[in-house]
């Protein structure tokens, strides 16, 4: 379907901004998580909720993906020049990649760890992979560095967002505003 305006849809912009403030819920807690040390009540609870979140993302990043699908995005500003295209299509694309990317090396790290994922503490996900200590700290690595690389395009994001604002003023953060 074409876009017949020059703004998101309603439904991409609830994806969007619901998405977004999951991934930094779900980062804030990872953080918070892997500071407290030993093995705490409290450590295990946020574990179970740093979890739960990224399967949440994950679901969602699947229904986006079928909405993107569908749904042709607006065209981009007038005078936005082509290298500025090129960026925003590169991000766009590492910001999709990495919303899958994150949430499955986890997935697949706890796995290796031989801990099993039960998303909101009632519903078994399937156990894909054997425990394999080689294969946690792997897996270790890789969940963080795709961390990293979403927080540094995430923060790329929103400075061309605001650079399209204030410095533009061509409208284009608008479109993504409820």
């Amino acid at each position: 379907m074409r876009s017949s305006t020059n703004r998101y849809s309603l439904t991409a912009i609830a994806l969007h901004w619901l998405m977004a403030i999951l991934i930094i819920a779900a980062f804030l807690l990872g953080l918070t998580m892997v500071d407290i040390p030993g093995l705490t009540p409290t450590k295990l609870k946020y574990f179970s909720w740093h979890k739960w979140l990224g399967v949440t993302v994950f679901g969602l990043a699947c229904l986006r993906v079928l909405w993107r699908l569908t749904h042709t995005p607006p065209a981009y500003a007038p005078n936005m020049s082509n290298w500025q295209k090129k960026a925003a299509n590169a991000a766009h694309g590492l910001l999709y990649l990495l919303i899958f990317a994150v949430p499955l090396s986890g997935y697949f790290y706890s796995l290796a760890a031989g801990v099993p994922v039960m998303y909101l503490g009632v519903i078994p996900l399937p156990v894909l992979i054997t425990p394999d200590p080689e294969l946690k700290a792997l897996l270790k690595q890789v969940h963080y560095a795709c961390n990293v690389t979403l927080l540094t395009v995430f923060c790329l994001h929103v400075l061309g967002a605001l650079k399209h604002q204030f410095i533009d003023r061509d409208r284009t953060l608008q479109r993504m505003l409820p």
